[in-house]
């Protein structure tokens, strides 16, 4: 009897039979395309996750936890990514110890918070240490990625089925009790499938069955997919199959050229296979979404292998799309400055946004703000969120006091106004009327059209000084109806300019502070005179078709809201 066959066959009746049962579960979570964004929906409703993952580690201990949960609350988390480990789930082979799924369910449910399971299975940052015991020492059975010399590291290699068969085989037990321990509450919402995956010290494995595929066919299925989607392939995908010949058989060089970019494509294909075969026996048995997470190419990195390499890199995304069709979203890991530009490289192609791992201090508030506003990303999550020194201030401004408790912190403060506009901006994600910026002393000022009008985000100057501003702002505006706005921010002021033919200077009918208590707008004081004045100069400001008035976001208390109804005038 062939294991494989017999393996792929019990994954292929159990997946018809329990999504046949799923189906009729109208609030198990899934994917939703809604009108201009793709959705997390559970029990029928789309979610917004302002969630954190806490440290690898930190859900071996309950009575850590203990602990942890209730600081979450005060964070304002609605979401906890968790860590589930392979070694601890299947110690001795065949045998499972689901305890610590349990209590994490337990202490989540106590503190009205979802669940994000993290499956620590073959690999973690690349490298394969949750791995149980009798499979790290029985090196025969479960083969290592064998670099340059010959040498074995370790990193347990995609070219074994054995490897795959047997984290597929835990991870299908550990979604079958997900299943039966939460298939009526709903706490789990997504999964996310090992950790930043990928070969690091070399460019691609070098054992003998890794130099067997290498030198042979690239597979049909994704010559195939090349051809079907030539037209929307990324730039360097494209380019290198293209400049080869744009062939549909050959080796691996022989259709991308010999470079390690040709190596990377290689492991591309074969980590995004391997975890195909893992998610389709884990939605066999509970079809949850299920997302990778990326270890980012850093400035500094020259080669694959320097960053893992076969990652879900967005210029191998591709690759996966074709070999992994049971892994919904990949997702970035972004601790860089450039943040925004590594969420629209990743929000392509029909790659849905969520930020498994970034910052979680001001610049993180910032991040969690614009990925939310501007990518209709699904959410937001910090890592090491159980350690609340990572949400501090890190470089506060001269005079700048430390916040006094937990829920005072940037991405907290952030955290409850993105809570209170929650369903507005679900709404607002789904019709397109939503946007946001990240602004900074280098980049101060961004205007984006939304709606009937383009919004003017500038840091917030002193108008008898306009030389100061804060080092950094964020802002997020959403289009309420005709000449209406909801705005909230942070360190920003805002403006309006026409986008239809008309009087061209956009005066502000009215504004009004506030907030939302239980989806409701609470009113607070209506703003005028010096609450909205930026500029004295009229006669400078109507020059360049601006009334001299705008909407101020400035407070020691953080994030605010403010609802703007405009008119216009003028020449």
């Amino acid at each position: 009897m062939n294991p494989k066959k017999t393996f792929a066959a019990f994954v292929a009746i159990a997946s018809m039979a329990v999504t046949a049962s799923a189906q009729t579960d109208a609030g198990i979570a899934h994917l939703e395309k809604r009108g201009y964004a793709t959705q997390l929906v559970v029990d029928g409703k789309p979610v917004l996750l302002l969630a954190g993952e806490l440290a690898n580690t930190a859900s071996s201990s309950l009575a850590y936890m203990d602990e942890v949960w209730p600081r979450l609350v005060q964070m304002n988390l609605d979401t906890a990514l968790v860590g589930v480990s392979w070694a601890l789930t299947e110690p001795t082979e065949g045998q499972f110890d689901f305890s610590l799924v349990d209590g994490a369910l337990e202490g989540a449910r106590a503190h009205h918070m979802r669940v994000v399971f993290i499956w620590f299975g073959s690999w973690k940052n690349g490298i394969s240490s949750f791995l149980p015991g009798w499979v790290k020492a029985d090196q025969g059975r479960f083969p290592r990625v064998k670099v340059r010399y010959g040498r074995s590291i370790e990193v347990l290699s995609t070219l074994s089925d054995v490897n795959c068969e047997a984290d597929a085989r835990a991870y299908a037990a550990f979604m079958k009790h997900v299943r039966e321990a939460d298939a009526q509450l709903h706490t789990v919402v997504m999964i996310q499938l090992e950790n930043e995956v990928g070969i690091l010290g070399d460019s691609r494995d070098r054992s003998t069955p890794a130099e067997a595929a290498f030198a042979g066919q690239v597979p049909a299925g994704l010559t195939a997919f090349l051809t079907a989607n030539r037209e929307h392939l990324r730039p360097e995908l494209r380019k290198a199959w293209e400049a080869a010949g744009a062939k549909t058989a050959g080796t691996w060089e022989e259709v991308f050229g010999s470079s390690p970019a040709t190596d990377e494509r290689f492991m591309a294909w074969n980590y995004a296979h391997y975890m195909d075969r893992i998610s389709a026996a884990g939605k066999a048995e509970y079809p949850i979404p299920v997302f990778t997470n990326t270890w980012i190419v850093q400035p500094e990195d020259k080669v694959p292998g320097d960053y893992p390499s076969g990652g879900p890199e967005p210029h191998v995304l591709d690759i996966w799309r074709a070999g992994a069709p049971h892994i919904d979203i990949n997702a970035p890991d972004v601790y860089l400055p450039n943040f925004n530009e590594w969420v629209a490289r990743f929000n392509q192609n029909g790659n849905p946004l969520f930020v498994p791992e970034s910052r979680g201090d001001v610049g993180g508030a910032a991040n969690a703000v614009y990925a939310i506003g501007r990518h209709a990303s699904i959410g937001y999550s910090p890592f090491g969120i159980d350690n609340p020194a990572r949400l501090t201030i890190q470089h506060p401004e001269p005079g700048q006091a430390a916040p006094a408790t937990l829920s005072d912190q940037p991405l907290p403060r952030a955290y409850a106004v993105l809570r209170q506009l929650t369903p507005l901006i679900l709404e607002a994600q789904a019709k397109g009327t939503i946007t946001a910026v990240s602004l900074t002393k280098d980049h101060p000022k961004e205007d984006v059209q939304l709606g009937d009008y383009t919004v003017q985000f500038d840091l917030v100057r002193n108008f008898r000084n306009p030389e100061l501003a804060p080092p950094a702002g964020y802002g997020l505006a959403i289009a309420t109806g005709p000449n209406q706005y909801l705005v909230a921010g942070s360190e920003i002021q805002v403006t309006f300019a026409p986008n239809k033919p008309g009087p061209p200077i956009v005066g502000l009918a009215r504004v009004e502070a506030g907030e939302f208590v239980n989806g409701q707008w609470v009113h607070g004081r209506i703003l005028n005179g010096d609450d909205i004045l930026l500029n004295y100069h009229l006669a400078e400001a109507a020059a360049q078709d601006q009334s001299g008035s705008g909407l101020k976001f400035q407070s020691p208390e953080g994030p605010t809201i403010q609802q703007v109804t405009l008119y216009r005038y003028g020449p």
